[in-house]
């Protein structure tokens, strides 16, 4: 027998036993150790799969997961997807990329690389091994919308050589990637986009809106308000994001989206402000600021598509994701001796 038939043989054995069914699935998450990454891994554990997490720890974190370790079903893989990946897997989520407009920013090519080069690096993974793929995309695709709430068949309104584009368009061109191989090579895709989504393990210096008020107000430092404070967002619990993002991987191979899954209960930022002040008991005042170039006026999803396909919605209400946001914090300012 000659070492390529041999070869093939393996390939077989090998591949047979992985599509055994009492076998584990075994699942990536790029970007597992980012902040929805993190969550994402530690549920796919609690449902009893295998966890291999892919990070080049530009933004995530090894905190993030260090309580992970110790699982024999969890393997974390130090690779920045702009590079071919060569694993066997099941299924694959697609999270790397930098979330926030101070890391997305600082480096705005290697943002852009990361969201066309590792989409066409993860499908053609998903393609060779035969993986259902989840692209995690993002609210930003529609830009400063002209239609309110946003649906997912609005195009958007997006400044393609803006200061936000790298992140805007890059995800905008991941989606038409994912769309391409969908119909040219019949990849089992799944597209979800993302609103914003806040709670434990977000960083301290991303930039976020709900992490800045927080660490200002339980440090009693001046709230930044950009703008005027009459822009309005609405923010997703990271919990029920994660259960949106495995009812849509798990949900009819026949709808691939993309959808919406955020939170539509829509807040100003000078309310969002005010109730993180009474939330954390602080003496904070309000410092107003020059608004960002491209910054939204208005963002909130809707979720009718979510409700219908997926069966989902969010649960918990803003008041109680953001106390254990605040405790989170509470507790990351207390062991780095920061708060006042």
């Amino acid at each position: 027998m000659n070492m390529e038939w041999n070869y093939s043989i393996w390939v077989i054995i090998i591949y047979g036993k992985r599509k055994n069914k009492k076998m584990k699935k075994r699942i990536l998450v790029t970007g597992g150790a980012g902040f929805i990454g993190a969550h994402l891994c530690e549920r796919l554990l609690k449902e009893n799969y295998d966890v291999l997490c892919v990070d080049n720890f530009f933004t995530g974190t090894k905190d993030n997961i260090l309580h992970l370790s110790n699982n024999p079903h969890f393997e974390v893989m130090r690779h920045d997807i702009t590079f071919p990946l060569y694993v066997e897997v099941d299924e694959i989520y697609n999270l790397a990329c930098p979330a926030s407009p101070i890391f997305y920013q600082f480096d705005p090519v290697q943002t852009i690389k990361t969201s066309i080069h590792g989409a066409i690096n993860m499908l053609g993974l998903a393609k060779r091994v035969k993986a259902k793929i989840l692209q995690a995309s993002t609210s930003e695709i529609y830009g400063n919308p002209k239609v309110h709430p946003q649906l997912e068949n609005y195009w958007g309104n997006v400044n393609p050589i803006g200061l936000r584009a790298c992140y805007d368009e890059g995800k905008r061109c991941a989606e038409t990637l994912f769309f391409d191989y969908h119909r040219q090579y019949n990849v089992k895709i799944k597209v979800v986009r993302i609103f914003n989504t806040y709670g434990p393990k977000m960083q301290l210096n991303d930039g976020r809106v709900i992490s800045n008020f927080i660490i200002q107000a339980l440090q009693n430092k001046p709230i930044s308000i950009y703008g005027d404070g009459t822009q309005t967002r609405s923010f997703c619990y990271v919990d029920d994001m994660i259960h949106g993002f495995m009812q849509a991987m798990n949900t009819n191979e026949t709808f691939t989206g993309p959808v919406n899954l955020g939170n539509p209960n829509e807040l100003t930022i000078l309310e969002l402000a005010e109730k993180i002040i009474k939330l954390t008991n602080s003496q904070s005042s309000l410092e107003f600021k020059s608004l960002p170039s491209d910054d939204p006026i208005q963002r909130c999803p809707d979720i009718k598509l979510a409700k219908e396909k997926l069966n989902w919605a969010p649960k918990i209400n803003l008041e109680n994701g953001l106390k254990k946001t605040i405790q989170y914090f509470q507790t990351i300012l207390k062991n780095k001796g920061t708060q006042k």
